[in-house]
């Protein structure tokens, strides 16, 4: 990735009791998403790409325009961030994926989303 798309994707995760049922086999969980952009021009998320697996190994793939109904131009140097949910049929499981995005010179880019853990607390896997 050039210095001009340089984006971060840091995600913080937390269980959503009040709205999971285990006895039904539903686990929510919330996601809030930080974009950082560290290039050196604006850069446009147009299109999300998700691959959510639970501990079962169910694979559930996600694509669509943006990201919470936008499709945020992010400045050299800012951030935007966002919070969104995920329910699994299992206690834990795992998301990653990555955004499409583009420069403000028009070039297109993936921005990597990393690997990260959906987990009800207390629970070993």
């Amino acid at each position: 990735m050039s210095e001009i798309q340089d984006v971060a994707v840091r995600v913080e995760t937390r269980y959503l009791e009040e709205q999971s049922d285990p006895t039904r086999d539903r686990f929510v969980f919330a996601y809030h998403v930080a974009i950082i952009n560290r290039g050196t021009e604006p850069a446009q998320l147009l299109t999300r790409h998700w691959i959510i697996e639970d501990a079962e190994g169910r694979i559930e793939e996600v694509e669509g325009d943006g990201v919470v109904g936008q499709q945020p131009v992010i400045e050299p140097g800012r951030s935007y961030e966002y919070t969104s949910g995920c329910v699994l049929k299992t206690d834990c499981g795992s998301m990653r994926g990555s955004y499409g995005m583009e420069s403000a010179s028009g070039e297109r880019f993936a921005a990597s989303i990393p690997a990260f853990t959906l987990r009800k607390p207390g629970v070993l896997h």
